[in-house]
């Protein structure tokens, strides 16, 4: 059962996302872009400060932890979503994290193994050497593979923009069919009254409003249009 899945495999073993990237917004985007850009960042200040606590710096393990801290608490919220961010959303997303990369397993086994390390310099183990060159060895790596999750985020927040733009302009072509079907309505109505006289008159002015209204719609249009351009 799904339920007794570890988090990544109820993932791995789902084909259904709670949500879709057309229904992201593109704050949402550029939320994720920045958080897995972070990550890359966290990555590195976690190593060089286990490094430094064995150096004799004093503020280097909390500085190691905290961004730890961070980390975990962001890979979290990248992956299983928060009330503001939406999880593994994707399928090139999916793939990245649970596909043959295997980027979710890679990224815990690096936390675990800094927690072991950052323990290990806390007690002063004679094993902090060997972690830390392990440790070492696996930071380019994680760098390598936190910068293609961000790349991942970044190609498809660019094909949300697409979609995006593309439904802009369809919804402004169908408000403008509307209103020049609209017109025409206004034109035809207007020569109607006229052809009535007096009986015409009352309609005469609802013909008019209606002819301002699509003008307005027009302008508000031309405006949209130009803003989405930008």
């Amino acid at each position: 059962m799904l339920a007794d899945l570890k988090p990544h495999q109820a993932i791995q073993h789902s084909h259904q996302f709670k949500t879709t990237s057309l229904a992201v917004s593109a704050e949402t985007f550029g939320a994720l872009i920045n958080l897995a850009g972070r990550q890359r960042m966290l990555s590195q200040r976690i190593v060089l400060n286990a490094v430094l606590s064995t150096m004799g710096h004093e503020t280097a393990l909390e500085t190691a932890r905290e961004a730890l801290a961070l980390f975990k608490v962001s890979h979290a919220a990248l992956v299983h979503g928060n009330s503001e961010l939406p999880g593994v959303f994707f399928e090139e997303l999916r793939l990245v994290y649970f596909g043959e990369i295997e980027g979710d397993r890679k990224i815990v086994d690096f936390t675990n193994l800094v927690e072991k390390a950052l323990s290990a310099c806390e007690s002063g183990f004679r094993t902090v050497p060997d972690l830390l060159n392990e440790l070492g060895r696996q930071a380019t790596p994680i760098v390598a593979l936190l910068n293609r999750i961000t790349i991942v985020y970044e190609d498809e927040s660019k094909k949300h923009a697409k979609v995006q733009r593309k439904q802009h302009h369809e919804l402004m072509s169908s408000i403008q069919n509307i209103a020049k079907q609209a017109r025409i309505v206004s034109v035809n109505a207007q020569i109607v009254a006229a052809r009535a006289g007096e009986v015409g008159r009352e309609f005469a002015v609802v013909a008019g409003e209606l002819t301002n209204i699509t003008a307005k719609i027009d302008e508000l249009v031309r405006v949209a249009v130009g803003n989405a351009s930008i």
